[in-house]
């Protein structure tokens, strides 16, 4: 793949300097509607939000733009055809709704009055994910100008859904509903970010999660520990030797069939998480911890991004109050929540899970096992095409700075969109880890949020050849 001209790059810049002003003047309006899905209060908010980024849409130029109803919040879909028929087919996904935010919560100024300071825009939803995806609308058009096409070098689909930030309950649902419709040849995540200001990065898979939550029962009743401690089981116990048998003394998981198709990490891509300029010392500090530990043989940022896990969320049981009270429960807690990398199935987890707690409580203890709705892991090789190009969209928009790779250890929905579309998952993102996501002063600095203005523009005819 050829680089792109400067001249490209040049009127690519003009065109964004000539309509800055009023892209962040739009983008004000949109951060001042309080669309927080997890409060039933702003539900209407959240509509509002959907219905003012249809008439954005449809400013922009996209012929085809909808509401997309749920049974929660509503979704906002897009279509821009190209006109060439063996155009490929790109479909971008991010959120528009956003967390919780109070002026009490410790923000420095209202979180839905937005705030420019020293080149940067403070608001609840700046970074995430209102700015990145807005970035989409002022890329599409720079791209046009450029080219001077009249239609997208790919056919363009969007999908922003309004209940990321309450764990995307019915998107998958969303999804397979809509599938022909949302057919595409790859999938773009404007939902994440990049290592720092002076390392862009592009990511190239988020792990999975299943969850859990298990209750053991014992006794009837909780009852006394000197007339029957010792002489039936105890649930609480029970509890105990369940989370010590979660790993062994590598700390690797020590569930039967835990480890089945995981997708190993290459000597090539450790080397390139090896070189990423990381400051264990600073993230322990942002982990608020005092020692790392994890599975033996791999690196921090290998276990956090590359690796499954395990986890004790919550454990309870018998008296908690002041004082002592001798007796042996009646019942006990677990929550345990298990992240999944590329190849594992989160359905033969949760049976290898069902059969290893089998394998371990006594009889005398009834427990019940619910599992949560699972998400599915997501990974793109680095050979990928379209992650090519990616990186080579990213890279022209930063002057040509090296473009490095890395993965996020949390979950998202975007696997359901690489499962249900059978399409690989791109993600292009430029906020930064100050950014501050669902915190006090979330904000975006406007420069790189330009950026990733600047890398849409030059990404649509690079995987326009790429995808062919």
């Amino acid at each position: 793949m050829s680089e792109t001209p400067d001249s490209a790059v040049q009127t690519v810049r003009t065109y964004i300097e000539q309509h800055r002003a009023a892209f962040l003047d739009d983008l004000v309006d949109w951060l001042r509607i309080p669309s927080v899905s997890a409060q039933p209060d702003h539900a209407p908010d959240v509509r509002r939000s959907a219905e003012w980024l249809s008439a954005a849409l449809s400013k922009t130029g996209f012929p085809t733009v909808e509401i997309w109803e749920t049974d929660g919040a509503p979704a906002v879909f897009a279509e821009w055809p190209s006109d060439e028929s063996d155009a490929p087919t790109v479909l971008v996904y991010g959120h528009h709704d956003v967390q919780p935010a109070a002026l009490e919560d410790g923000w420095h100024t209202d979180p839905f009055e937005p705030q420019v300071v020293d080149g940067r825009m403070y608001a609840r939803g700046a970074s995430d994910d209102k700015g990145q995806v807005f970035f989409h609308t002022l890329g599409v058009r720079a791209h046009l100008a450029a080219t001077g096409r009249t239609t997208p070098a790919v056919t363009l689909k969007l999908l922003i859904e309004g209940e990321e930030e309450s764990g995307s309950p019915h998107f998958r649902e969303l999804v397979e509903a809509h599938a022909d419709r949302l057919a595409a040849d790859a999938v773009i995540v404007s939902d994440t970010g990049m290592w720092s200001e002076d390392t862009p990065t592009v990511c190239t898979g988020m792990r999975g999660v299943a969850d859990c939550e298990i209750e053991l029962y014992g006794p009837d009743q909780d009852i006394h520990s000197g007339s029957f401690g010792g002489a039936v089981p105890n649930p609480a116990t029970v509890a105990g030797r369940i989370v010590a048998a979660l790993h062994d003394a590598d700390e690797r998981v020590a569930i039967p069939g835990f480890y089945e198709g995981v997708a190993e990490l290459s000597a090539a891509e450790r080397e390139l998480i090896a070189e990423l300029p990381f400051d264990e010392p600073a993230w322990l500090r942002t982990a608020k911890s005092r020692g790392t530990l994890g599975e033996a043989g791999f690196s921090t940022l290998e276990r956090v991004w590359a690796r499954p896990t395990a986890e004790v969320n919550g454990i309870g049981g018998g008296y908690q109050g002041p004082g002592g009270k001798t007796i042996v429960p009646a019942s006990a807690q677990l929550k345990l929540s298990f992240r999944l990398v590329a190849g594992q199935d989160p359905a033969r987890i949760e049976q290898a899970v069902r059969d290893w707690l089998a394998g371990l409580v006594p009889a005398g203890i009834r427990y019940e096992i619910v599992f949560g709705a699972p998400t599915r892991p997501c990974l793109t090789p680095l050979d990928h095409p379209a992650l090519q190009s990616v990186a080579r969209a990213m890279s022209t928009a930063f002057d040509g700075a090296k473009i490095r790779f890395t993965r996020e250890g949390g979950s998202g929905p975007a696997a359901d969109l690489q499962d249900v579309l059978a399409a690989p998952v791109l993600f292009l993102g430029i906020s930064v880890p100050s950014d501050g996501w669902h915190a006090p002063n979330e904000k975006v600095e406007l420069d790189l949020l330009l950026k990733g203005v600047e890398a849409t523009a030059h990404l649509w005819d690079d995987l326009a050849t790429a995808l062919r």
